[in-house]
């Protein structure tokens, strides 16, 4: 079946901008709206105070209404504004729009934003220069989907909902079970059953590399990063030698235990994974190579992403402004690990072990999250 039965439908038709503005009190506190790119959902931005305001009136959203950005349509940034942000205030840059529930399901449009074709649709009603491109409302509005009827609308809708809470009902379970074996990590450094911990530096467990890569203007570099908050090393940006000051990097092998300086109090630590292997960091990242008779690198790991250590590596971080706080390699060297005995090591290691081989089957997940963008295309062909 194909979806050349249904009729073209003029945006502007189903759509009518939302005027709704407020007057913004100074002593009052607002939620502002931000919108993540692909597709990624309408989000809270941040709480502020009016007096923080520049504009003393905003555009007020409200809940499955259509809002898109004007500079970052044309890169997937739309959605429905979701119930937690009813009653949220905009800036300019975010049209909002009251959907014809008459003609047009608010979930319906909420699954058609994210294909690709929509999002042609918004950049063939984009124009500027480069870095300046925006959507022009009154072209966007002029635009033409396929429509069905009501009915089969909500047939539709229905159909991807079921599919999509499959793959989210099998990412909830794994990630039930993934916390699971955190948690018995944790107990596992806190048990005494081998022996009670001993307090001791980590300069007996690591060694402090110094940068080793002299920065060459012409080439480029992988540069990887760490999470706040226990999420670990990840691979970032890929960057040309001129476009940073740092002279010299690091490049970080899989297996060593990395930081930035300025967010260590905030979790951001971890152990290099194999994807990682060969990247780069800053100076502002020390590197540590790890002395695997004395401890084991999975032990650090568990360690310091849990949430109860990190207040510990904030009272031997420096700096007078929170936000500033940095835990210095030398104040990190000093900091007194409470390392397990071997036995423990190793049993921890053996339910790590487990822990990977279901985080491998989260990444093969991965393939079910790759198939939504054919279920959008087969739904809104009307082959679904």
């Amino acid at each position: 079946m194909s979806n050349q039965h249904w009729p073209l439908v003029r945006l502007g038709d189903v759509l009518t901008r939302n005027d709704k503005l407020v007057t913004l009190l100074p002593d009052q506190q607002y939620r502002e709206v931000t919108i993540r790119l692909w597709g990624k959902g309408v989000v809270l931005r941040q709480i502020i105070n009016g007096s923080e305001i520049v504009s003393q009136r905003r555009s007020q959203v409200s809940q499955d209404q259509f809002i898109l950005s004007r500079i970052d349509a044309r890169n997937g940034a739309m959605g429905l504004v979701p119930s937690e942000l009813d009653g949220a205030v905009v800036t300019n840059d975010f049209p909002t729009f009251n959907v014809n529930r008459e003609r047009l399901v608010p979930a319906f449009l909420g699954w058609l934003c994210r294909t690709s074709a929509f999002v042609d649709t918004c950049r063939s009603a984009s124009e500027g220069t480069t870095n300046r491109v925006r959507l022009k409302e009154e072209r966007f509005m002029k635009q033409e989907i396929r429509l069905p009827t009501v009915k089969e609308q909500q047939r539709i809708v229905g159909r991807i909902d079921s599919l999509v809470s499959k793959v989210e009902e099998a990412h909830s379970l794994r990630r039930k079970a993934n916390e699971e074996y955190l948690n018995l990590c944790r107990s596992i450094l806190k048990s005494d059953r081998y022996g009670t911990p001993v307090p001791t530096p980590m300069s007996e467990l690591v060694e402090w590399r110094k940068p080793d890569t002299h920065v060459v203007a012409s080439e480029t570099y992988q540069f990887a990063g760490v999470y706040c908050f226990g999420r670990g090393v990840f691979s970032g940006q890929r960057r040309n030698g001129m476009d940073f000051a740092y002279k010299q990097l690091t490049c970080i092998r899989a297996g060593q235990f990395i930081y930035p300086k300025l967010m260590a109090w905030e979790g951001a630590l971890g152990i290099v994974p194999i994807e990682c292997d060969g990247h780069f960091v800053s100076p502002e990242f020390p590197v540590f190579s790890i002395n695997h008779k004395r401890v084991l690198p999975e032990v650090l790991d568990v360690y310091f992403r849990s949430p109860s250590v990190w207040p510990s590596l904030g009272g031997v971080s420096t700096g007078t402004n929170v936000r500033r706080r940095r835990l210095n390699p030398s104040d990190f060297l000093n900091y007194a690990f409470p390392l397990p005995p071997r036995e423990s090591q190793m049993a921890l290691r053996a339910v790590r072990s487990q822990q990977r081989e279901l985080e491998a089957l989260q990444k093969q997940s991965a393939i079910f999250d790759a198939l939504l963008p054919s279920i959008l295309d087969s739904a809104f062909k009307g082959a679904l």
